[in-house]
């Protein structure tokens, strides 16, 4: 990687090369990050898509489904499917909200709970081994280029909930 300094100010420069092998090494880094949470959704005849949903209703116990609709970037026809799917099998319930009736606040049930502990602990594992190989330059770098790539709406969802809990 070419890194000059102008002004003062380190510039990097990469090559459209480098730049496909960075998108390549994040298409098999998901692969690899999905694929134990993938497996256990499957016995459950559930997929990435309830897994994303029951992530983020963990987060942020009591969202709306408006607020689920905005982190999660899908049609409200589609993540109702996915809902209507989770409350079916007894990992989220709907609750009616306090000072907006017309609100629906999700919660997960202990089971959801439970299915929501064992998908992130495979990927925590996964991250774990990961950060301890490449060491805390490059666990701060990695983080600072994914926290770079965010639109800023889903950024100022990110740091709302890392304030909440995890640096």
């Amino acid at each position: 990687m070419g890194e000059t300094t102008r002004g003062g100010q380190a510039l990097l420069f990469l090559t459209d090369e480098q730049l496909r092998r960075g998108i390549e090494a994040m298409y098999f880094a998901y692969r690899g990050f999905t694929a134990d949470p993938d497996r256990i959704l499957e016995e459950r005849g559930l997929g990435r898509a309830h897994h994303r949903a029951i992530h983020f209703i963990h987060r942020s116990p009591g969202a709306t489904v408006g607020t689920l609709l905005t982190l999660l970037g899908v049609t409200k026809q589609s993540l109702n499917r996915v809902l209507r799917t989770l409350v079916e099998e007894g990992l989220v319930v709907q609750r009616i909200g306090t000072s907006d009736r017309r609100e629906r606040r999700l919660h997960l049930t202990p089971e959801g709970e439970a299915l929501e502990r064992a998908l992130s602990d495979a990927q925590r594992e996964r991250l774990r081994a990961a950060y301890r190989r490449a060491g805390p330059a490059a666990v701060a770098g990695f983080r600072e280029v994914l926290e770079a790539m965010m639109d800023p709406e889903l950024r100022h969802h990110y740091d709302v909930t890392a304030r909440k809990g995890e640096p």
